[in-house]
């Protein structure tokens, strides 16, 4: 049975020979394994580049602010790590003036010690080796040989104190200068993290300016993210009425207003909530290249990144947090229906629930949301109404 067997393979090893073209026959192993090898290479190219258009085809597909949202995200750690790293720097700054100043102290005592030796130095040489024992010699008595012994112990204390102060000084110098340099190799460290981090801050910040780029030219990008911003503008009047569904509920039970009692009586005499320039209008805007229109219920002031916003008026914060399309938001209740709305902060300094009084501070301006510089966005409502914020406001000088 195994001698069959055995044939058999022969038979078919033979007619494989037989059949194999003279070139493949003749090629050599390494030869074939190399051919091998670069088909799987372009396979896995085709591969590759198919995974990537999938992708991009995806990335086009998905939600607009939800990108706009994950890139604020990912801009709000990188400046955090930031911040962060800038404070210890500072902090370096600080160490490295306070040592420096700690050098100067220990320089001057240093000089002043070696005057002072250099002068005693003077003094031992010019009264020879046998100073002292001459200064004893030349006692009146007994009593005054005691005096001239103590007043020579005392100066040989004095100037042993005098150089022991020096050592220890220059120790100190030397273990003072060490610290220094530590802390300066320290310094150009962090410097070393805040310029990868700057680096890193300035890459997802180009990220998102690419991302309304393409909203700003591409009426399909731009037409889904307007969508998508009604949206979100639907939900923040949702919860507005459930805001003040609920307090009316509070108002009955406790037969009482709420903290804030209305902005009623005082409009036009508003407190602004920022000190930026208004470069967007409330009302039906026009865009100026798709000839399309939106209802801005809202103003757009531009200030500096970091410009302090602040509560137009006395009442409650409602909500504090990320809205898409809006960045960090923060809603104020005023009482009696009354809300007023600030959008794309940078940091945000209040929580829900804490009452805030008119013209403290609640945020800072940035550029979170739809928005590619730092402006804040605010609003004004009275039972879900949008108000024009400039007919509210007070005049500014």
């Amino acid at each position: 049975m195994r001698v069959a067997a055995l044939a058999m393979l022969i038979v078919l090893a033979a007619s494989a020979a037989v059949l194999a073209k003279p070139s493949e026959r003749n090629e050599p192993l390494s030869e074939k394994i190399k051919k091998e090898r670069q088909s799987l290479e372009q396979l896995k190219g085709k591969i590759e580049e198919k995974k990537r258009k999938t992708e991009e085809a995806q990335r086009k597909e998905a939600s607009v602010l939800q990108q706009v949202e994950e890139s604020d995200h990912r801009i709000k750690l990188r400046r955090e790590d930031l911040a962060a790293v800038n404070a210890r720097l500072r902090e370096k700054d600080r160490e490295i003036a306070d040592t420096n100043a700690s050098l100067q102290r220990l320089r001057e005592r240093i000089a002043q010690r070696e005057d002072s030796i250099r002068s005693r130095l003077r003094v031992m040489y010019k009264e020879g080796p046998n100073g002292q024992l001459k200064l004893l010699l030349a006692s009146s008595g007994y009593n005054d040989l005691l005096a001239r012994s103590a007043s020579l112990r005392w100066i040989s204390r004095r100037e042993y104190q005098l150089l022991e102060g020096h050592r220890v000084d220059h120790s100190r110098l030397e273990t003072t200068e060490a610290h220094l340099l530590q802390v300066r190799g320290e310094l150009l460290g962090y410097q070393r993290e805040i310029t990868t981090a700057l680096a890193a801050l300035r890459a997802e910040r180009a990220k998102k300016d690419r991302l309304l780029a393409r909203v700003r030219s591409e009426k399909v990008v731009y037409e889904r993210a307007v969508g998508e911003l009604e949206k979100s503008a639907q939900r923040i009047e949702g919860l507005l009425r459930g805001f003040e569904a609920r307090r009316r509920a509070a108002a009955s039970v406790r037969r009482a207003q709420p903290s804030g009692a209305g902005l009623g009586r005082f409009k036009g005499r508003l407190n602004w909530p920022s000190d930026g320039d208004v470069v967007a209008l409330f009302g039906r805007q026009k865009h100026p290249k798709f000839n399309t229109y939106v209802q801005r219920k809202g103003i757009e002031i531009r200030a500096a990144q970091g410009s302090v916003i602040r509560s137009v008026a006395d009442g409650v914060v409602a909500f504090a947090d990320w809205m898409r399309g809006y960045g960090l938001l923060t809603i104020v209740d005023h009482g009696e229906g009354f809300f007023s709305l600030y959008a794309h902060a940078s940091k945000l300094l209040v929580n829900v629930g804490e009452t805030v009084r008119a013209n403290q501070p609640i945020g800072e301006i940035g550029d979170t949301g739809l928005t590619g510089e730092n402006t804040l966005y605010f609003e004004l409502r009275q039972r879900g109404e949008a108000l024009d914020p400039l007919a509210w406001l007070g005049r500014r000088r």
